[in-house]
């Protein structure tokens, strides 16, 4: 079964049939409605807009033949990006591409159910006032006049992504020739990265390699982790920068570009960025710096301490080789400042 346009929003009636046996619902709906995601179906359920015999349940119940079902297909979710007026730090632009300075606490791209407050959002606004207004999305996804396709949906002008705390500088393409060229050198690893982060510790060399295989982590979906048997090649250079009792500044150069690479491959070494919550780093108080005694303080930083330093990259209609560079943003220079004034060597 699929749905149609003239039952949305209208109640459904399915019986589960002989053949199921101790299925979860949102599995069974999922394969009956297959345009519909999964998320949108576990929402739908824990809202009470799909019930069975009756009864409001919870997403994991499996079914049993004979089962009644009660379902309210949700609406689709809008394949339009709204413009929002969201300050971009211009470094660069020309008519093949921008180049930006990202700031913390900004998704890259919007994902289907949550379609604001992003870069591409900001993006849109911003090409909007240059040309005409955004496209309605029809078909196969999403144009917004200004901007290529994008590498996906809801993705115009996307060839790369950061983190949604790490600040630094990205690079975004205008039309679809300059996508396909500088995404292939991304492909081919030719295009050069720098990071920025302060981690906690030192690392006993003071330079190295980090090569070790990243999959998605075995219990937790949002998270990645070393996966030597099935995981894909990874490999970060660093070099310590600065040292600070208990405390580093690092540069590091990814090899490749797996997801989350540089915070889990320091977290692999023992040496979790500041702040990183999630791959073992802890956020970081004054009275801390200053061995005082704890006193009731923000954390200097309240994001992930790692900032996308310099990008360089051929560019795709000149052949001119561009180098960028963002600088340190003020909560991570302030961290500096702590360290250098409570805990240099």
């Amino acid at each position: 079964m699929c749905q149609s346009p003239d039952t949305t929003g209208k109640p459904l009636t399915l019986y589960v049939g002989h053949t199921i046996k101790d299925r979860r619902i949102d599995k069974y709906l999922h394969g009956r409605f297959r345009n519909l995601s999964r998320q949108s179906i576990q929402d739908a359920i824990k809202t009470g807009n799909a019930r069975v015999n009756g009864k409001i349940i919870k997403p994991s119940l499996k079914l049993t033949t004979g089962d009644r079902i009660d379902l309210v297909i949700p609406e689709p979710p809008s394949k339009e990006i709204p413009p929002e007026d969201i300050p971009l730090t211009i470094i660069h632009e020309d008519s093949d591409l921008i180049v930006i300075n990202k700031q913390a606490n900004m998704i890259v791209h919007p994902a289907r159910g949550n379609t604001r407050g992003t870069l591409v959002n900001a993006l849109a606004y911003y090409v909007s006032r240059l040309s005409s207004p955004v496209a309605r999305g029809a078909g196969h996804g999403t144009r917004v006049t200004g901007l290529s396709s994008g590498l996906g949906e809801f993705r115009p002008g996307i060839v790369h992504r950061l983190d949604k705390n790490t600040t630094g500088v990205m690079v975004v393409t205008k039309n679809d020739t300059a996508q396909w060229k500088i995404a292939k050198q991304f492909e081919r690893r030719q295009v050069k990265k720098t990071y920025l982060a302060i981690v906690h510790g030192t690392p006993d060399l003071s330079a190295d390699r980090v090569n070790a295989p990243l999959g998605v982590h075995p219990r937790i979906r949002e998270k990645y982790a070393i996966r030597p048997e099935i995981g894909k090649e990874a490999i970060t250079f660093y070099q310590v920068l600065e040292e600070f009792r208990g405390f580093s500044l690092l540069r590091l150069t990814p090899r490749t570009g797996r997801t989350h690479q540089i915070r889990v491959h320091l977290s692999y070494i023992k040496h979790p960025i500041v702040a990183d919550d999630m791959y073992g780093g802890k956020f970081v108080y004054e009275w801390q710096l200053a061995d005082a005694e704890p006193a009731p303080q923000a954390p200097i930083i309240k994001r992930c301490a790692l900032h996308a330093h310099t990008l360089e990259f051929t560019h795709p209609t000149t052949g001119e080789v561009m180098k960028f560079e963002a600088p340190l943003p003020a909560d991570m220079q302030n961290l500096l400042g702590m360290l250098r004034k409570y805990r240099k060597i």
